[in-house]
């Protein structure tokens, strides 16, 4: 039986079957707490009479089922999320009538009561299979129909949808009905219900269809943080940036933004309807790395009205353009439309980070994925489909250039709009605006995995002159393809301590060896960037006397850009242990100070915990993690008093706080007895303190309990349940394992928090060793939970990672030996786990050396 999986066999069969009209959706959101009543009426075309089908639905119950008039058995015809139509005309209109449950695990129709009022919000998520959550549908992207949803819903509420929202018409007693108009063609999973007391803030935007409605809404109790002013005046300058760049009108009717909670992901790109995440709310002063990215999300949302939603992908094997599309556009809009002029720098800091280390995982796979079946998707929403993706269409762009590249899109828009496509459909206009052949360019870096590592060799004669130059190419074990790169080698000189770039040579590399000749008869710089200006998608390796230039002068750059290369270089490195993790640690340490861009700072401080919690020795660790928490505090106080250097320092400082470390900065900051000028002890960094003292063993339960009671939402509730999870003993830990992996009801975000502070990085090993055993086993159950966002959260959150020895790697290959036929979604995710653990006991062993 397919359960509620879904073949692209059977998808491209059903394809060539059915052409759909129309959808209409009628759904009561008013007949209790668990469950609503939803109807489907669909009018389709069918090529062969007399064939059958079957409708997709994930629901309580399916209470009636006519096709054309005849009434269908539900007890024979719904069973395992299909419900088989049979006698199919030319010309067909089924209806079906049915109960859908609620969820709090962010998929399908998601329930939320907030603590604050009591007041329930609704919200759909529908990526990938989940409209059939809501609604029965054909749900596959290339089954576009025309919806028209009718609702009713408590009378005092909002419902938006994708088209505008009509005025509603008195129902019941206290409730109401609104009829929506119907939409254009669209895919299901971009159809959309958010309904509740939602707050809501309008305006308008010019667009070259005429003044298209704005709205941004968000729960009430979440409207004194609203900055609706900023993101209106963002979104703006993304509809003019698209709609020049694609010369193509915005193509719906109205535009809202809704901030919605518990949510799974960082937003999705509902047609006209886009859900965002309610972290984009900052109730408490948050980094700029975070603001940039907030804006990085509304505009790559925005993007998705065209590449996505105006034209979808055929299939999810097209997921990865989809998606790298709309990182690529929405980083350049970023840097050429905002104050963001520095996207592309803070795209290399983190996402191509993001990337580096996915591609570089035993589960990695070409960025064009062989997607079977909806299982395979649900595990390719990574760093693959959006970083790489976006990393590739970066030097896409500068192969066939911009104007190009422009040109081609322009076409594809104007040519698709409103259908389905493939690759194939994009590369045949890029190929005839550019004059290129792109399909080597394909077959090179879209349909094979992992990632190149660039090294210079550089020889030099008695007087410092280069007498050789060569760019080494080589690629990982197992995937044995050498790619060509565009990019740019920088030389640099001291200059007064400062490292000042003398050229920029641009380089075009291709095999295993490539010549620089124009270095040739040149003084050996001091330092040597191969990649200068990250035009490339590979790991780079600095020669010796770049390196030792590097580690010397830790803040020679007077630019982010090529200080973060240098240091991605060296955590490179460190990962492939090259470079033991206590000299990237006090390499990272002397380069904090002064550091002022945001995302870049983010990068390394995760870093920086990775390779003092994972990758130091054993024996040295205790030491290194007491030595870097006191550096941390020591770079904060003489941080910039209220400068994003000091929240994020002080938040890593705390982050690195484990069981019987001294309380008393963090408590006196809490209570007030301690200041550090300038730094906001606001919600956000409440809990950041309190958390850490709970860690340290310095904070109880009623302290906890206490904190939230200041002010008990759905947010504070989070964060109260990881500092419970992060109290350091083994009655703790029990609890936090008991209430999230054994139980059932709590919403993702709640067993997310609990992951968190369950398997905190500076959690002493020996309160997880004795559950890598229980973890083990929960894995033989884990799939019952039935949502793949829940399984995912704790198959991922409750891995013992801080034990990271070879007890737990072995433990973790055993599992992996012994259960080869379990789903590939499930071996992936703890491939996942063990990959990491594996890297770190080399790492180790490379630190032990030095």
């Amino acid at each position: 039986m397919p359960g509620t999986n879904l073949t692209r066999d059977e998808a491209a069969a059903r394809a060539a079957l059915v052409t759909v009209d129309t959808i209409d959706v009628v759904l009561d959101v008013t007949t209790g707490p668990e469950t609503f009543a939803t109807t489907s009426t669909l009018r389709f075309a069918c090529t062969t009479p007399g064939a059958e089908t079957f409708l997709d639905f994930v629901g309580a119950s399916v209470e009636r089922i006519t096709v054309n008039g005849t009434d269908l058995d539900p007890a024979e015809h719904f069973s395992d999320s299909r419900i088989r139509l049979t006698g199919l005309a030319a010309d067909n209109e089924v209806v079906v009538e049915a109960t859908g449950r609620f969820t709090n695990t962010g998929e399908g129709l998601h329930r939320f009561v907030d603590p604050v009022d009591d007041e329930v919000y609704l919200y759909t998520q529908f990526e990938v299979p989940d409209s059939r959550r809501m609604y029965p549908v054909f749900e596959q992207p290339d089954l576009k129909a025309a919806f028209a949803f009718t609702v009713t819903a408590p009378a005092h509420w909002q419902v938006v949808s994708n088209s505008p929202t009509p005025e509603p018409t008195p129902a019941a007693e206290g409730t109401a009905t609104w009829a929506f108009e119907r939409t254009p063609r669209l895919s299901s999973y971009i159809t959309a219900l958010v309904a509740g007391p939602y707050d809501v803030v309008r305006d308008s935007v010019a667009t070259r269809g005429g003044e298209v409605p704005l709205g941004i809404f968000c729960r009430k109790s979440l409207t004194p943080y609203l900055d609706a002013d900023n993101l209106f005046a963002l979104t703006k300058k993304g509809f003019a940036f698209f709609e020049e760049e694609f010369d193509c009108a915005y193509p719906f009717a109205k535009y809202d933004q809704l901030f919605t909670p518990e949510y799974n992901a960082g937003a999705m790109e509902n047609a006209g309807a886009v859900t965002i995440a309610e972290i984009y709310v900052f109730r408490s002063k948050v980094t700029e790395a975070l603001v940039e990215r907030r804006a990085l999300t509304v505009l790559h949302e925005l993007a998705h009205m065209w590449f996505g939603d105006l034209v979808t992908m055929r299939w999810w094997n097209d997921l990865w353009l989809n998606e790298s599309f709309a990182e690529w556009a929405s980083t350049t809009c970023q840097a050429e439309a905002t104050e963001w002029t520095d996207a592309w720098t803070t795209f290399g800091t983190y996402e191509k980070d993001w990337a580096y280390r996915q591609d570089q995982l035993s589960t990695t796979h070409p960025i064009v994925a062989d997607i079977s079946d909806l299982r395979d998707v649900e595990v390719n929403f990574d760093g693959i489909t959006y970083a790489k993706g976006a990393s590739v269409l970066k030097q896409l762009v500068a192969y066939v250039g911009r104007d190009a590249f422009r040109d081609g899109l322009r076409t594809y828009f104007r040519k698709h709009s409103w259908g389905n496509t493939t690759l194939e459909d994009l590369l045949v206009e890029l190929e005839a605006t550019s004059g290129r052949d792109l399909r080597s360019w394909s077959r090179a870096w879209l349909e094979t995995a992992g990632v190149n590592t660039l090294r210079p060799a550089v020889e030099v004669d008695e007087y410092g002159r280069i007498t050789s130059a060569v760019i080494e190419q080589t690629h990982a074990e197992g995937y044995a393809t050498l790619r060509p790169h565009r990019l740019g080698v920088g030389l640099y000189e001291v200059r007064d301590g400062a490292l000042e770039r003398t050229d920029l040579l641009e380089v075009d590399v291709d095999g295993a060896r490539t010549e620089v000749p124009a270095l040739v008869g040149r003084p050996q710089p001091d330092l040597l960037l191969v990649n200068d200006d990250d035009l490339a998608y590979a790991k780079i390796r600095l020669d010796e006397r770049s390196l030792a230039t590097a580690l010397a002068h830790p803040r020679g750059f007077t630019s982010s850009l090529p200080r973060a290369l240098v240091l991605a270089s060296a955590w490179d490195m460190t990962r492939d242990a090259e470079m033991g993790a206590r000299s990237f640690v006090d390499l990272v340490l002397a380069s904090l100070p002064g550091e002022s861009d945001s995302t870049l700072l983010r990068t390394l401080i995760l870093q920086l915990r990775s390779a003092v919690l994972s990758y130091t020795a054993p024996a040295h660790r205790e030491s290194t993690r007491e030595a870097t928490r006191d550096r941390l505090w020591e770079i904060a106080r003489d941080a910039e008093p209220g400068s994003d250097a000091q929240l994020q320092l002080v938040t890593a400082a705390a982050g690195l706080t484990t069981a019987g470390d001294d309380p008393t900065t963090l408590r006196g900051l809490l209570d007030g007895t301690e200041v550090l000028e300038g730094l906001d002890v606001d919600f956000e960094m409440r809990w950041t303190l309190l958390t850490a003292l709970a860690a340290a063993g310095a904070a109880t339960e009623a302290d906890i309990d206490a904190e939230r009671a200041r002010e008990d939402t759905a947010t504070g509730r989070e964060r109260a349940a990881k500092a419970l999870a992060s109290v350091p003993t083994a009655e703790a830990k029990e609890r936090a394992w008991r209430e999230a992996v054994e139980e059932t009801g709590k919403p993702n975000a709640v067993v997310d928090a609990i992951g968190l502070g369950f398997a905190r990085g500076a959690t002493p090993p020996e309160l997880l060793r004795p559950f890598v055993e229980r973890y083990f086993t929960m894995l033989d159950t884990v799939e019952e939970k039935g949502s793949h966002a829940l399984v995912e959260g704790i198959v991922l959150g409750f891995y013992p990672f801080p034990v990271v020895d070879a007890g737990l790697l072995e433990a973790t290959q055993a599992w992996l030996d012994a259960n080869p036929d379990r789903p590939a979604a499930l071996r992936r995710l703890v491939a996942e786990n063990r990959d990491p653990v594996a890297r770190a006991l080399a790492a180790q062993e490379r630190d032990a050396r030095e």
